[in-house]
């Protein structure tokens, strides 16, 4: 089977790098890809945003099956093209991303099926916005209504930090038209996590949970990421709070698309904390988290297509996917500047040194071929995952490997998975 992957970050990577240990795949492309997709199949030069052309391709050169990666792809209804011209596509169609790509849509979900999660307010004026500010209680959370590549999140300790959250949100337009409506949300303590599960709108598979570490320094300081590391174990989860994700989120989930009429097939990704009063969710995205995939797909045991394909028709009651016990953390390497201005073009070495330690899988995130180099071309470049008997064991191979690789302004957080 033929296999078009969408996207071009280190998900896609490793989505591809999975798939090609399927014995029914014989191509893999990966539109547009980088220099790592490009080592394990042929990069095609379309955007992940230019939806006619990639229904195009996928019809021209015969695609069994499809795999969508960025959100923006599903807000703008991809999936709904593809299935429209009798493509078969993993993800969720328009109507169903909504839960990711608009987090007012999530919020109504949420309260109306008994989902927990934090009290907030929506805003579509910047003076109403300003003047609840200023009888709020703080800190609280500040963010933007659309997709913001995960930086449209603001924590806002003061009346003054918040009042400049939704002037650069609502009148700035720093995050575009994804910040044009803002939702105010308390602030939660306690300890995030999150989880995967692959929907088919009657049925789900739950993934290990894993962690994000989402600021940009060591001991979360710094801004917001799109993510500087993840581990699998996320070590929050207990059997019990494992359980109670079952019951309270999950469950609760696919009772309300059904009661709802939404058509979520596809993989639900959500953020969670865990405070003294329970579960509660931060957001639902509605795709394979990025960097969250690499470690989970590096425990993954089972075909991948065929839990995909599964997803799409329904089945996957009739699966049961095996896990590697080991633990897997993934270190990013960013650009100095990250999340920033930063500069692309700067060569890359010590990849192939890097790769052949042991238990070590490099995944390539903002990287491109530039003649016999491989150059980067993005704030966060690769991503380097290993696997472990325990998570510091693991950590210990994924830094060693990482030291391994050398390029200019290289940025890294030490602390991933430390705590």
């Amino acid at each position: 089977m033929k296999i078009l992957i969408i996207g071009s970050g280190g998900r896609e990577h490793a989505l591809a790098w999975k798939l090609k240990q399927s014995p029914r795949v014989t191509n893999i492309y990966v539109a547009p890809g980088n220099a790592g997709t490009a080592e394990i199949g042929e990069n095609v030069a379309i955007g992940a945003e230019d939806i006619p052309r990639l229904v195009e391709f996928a019809e021209r050169e015969g695609i069994g099956f499809t795999v969508v990666g960025p959100d923006d792809s599903l807000a703008a209804g991809i999936v709904d093209a593809f299935q429209a011209r009798g493509l078969r596509v993993f993800g969720p169609p328009q109507a169903a991303a909504q839960l990711e790509s608009s987090k007012t849509f999530a919020k109504e979900f949420m309260k109306r099926h008994g989902i927990p999660t934090a009290e907030s307010r929506e805003f579509t004026s910047s003076l109403e916005a300003q003047e609840w500010c200023k009888t709020a209680k703080y800190p609280l959370v500040v963010k933007a209504d659309g997709l913001a590549l995960g930086k449209g999140v603001v924590i806002a300790m003061t009346r003054e930090e918040a009042e400049e959250a939704v002037y650069r949100s609502m009148d700035l337009l720093v995050f575009g038209e994804a910040g044009k409506k803002v939702v105010i949300e308390e602030f939660l303590t306690g300890v995030e996590c999150s989880i995967h599960a692959l929907i088919d709108g009657d049925s789900y598979v739950l993934f290990p949970d894993a962690k994000d570490h989402k600021r940009a320094l060591d001991g979360d300081q710094g801004l917001n990421t799109g993510g500087m590391g993840t581990i699998s174990p996320s070590r929050t989860l207990s059997p019990e709070l494992r359980a109670k994700v079952k019951t309270e989120v999950l469950d609760r989930f696919v009772a309300g698309i059904k009661a709802d009429g939404i058509p979520f097939k596809g993989m639900l990704f959500p953020g969670l904390m865990i405070t003294a009063d329970g579960l509660k969710v931060l957001e639902f995205n509605c795709r394979f988290g990025d960097p969250e995939t690499q470690v989970l797909l590096r425990r993954l045991q089972t075909d991948l297509l065929d839990l995909l394909e599964a997803t799409v028709d329904g089945t996957l009651k009739e699966t049961s996917p095996a896990w590697d016990e080991r633990a897997a953390v993934c270190v990013i390497l960013a650009s100095g500047g990250y999340p920033g201005a930063y500069a692309k073009g700067a060569e890359i070495t010590g990849l192939e040194k890097a790769g052949e330690q042991s238990d070590v899988v490099v995944f390539h995130a903002g990287t491109k071929n530039n003649g016999s180099a491989i150059v980067t071309n993005g704030g966060r470049v690769l991503g380097v995952s290993a696997l472990g008997g325990d998570l510091e064991d693991a950590r210990r191979k994924a830094y060693a490997a990482g030291e391994i690789i050398a390029f200019d302004q290289k940025q890294f957080r030490s602390d991933i998975g430390a705590k």
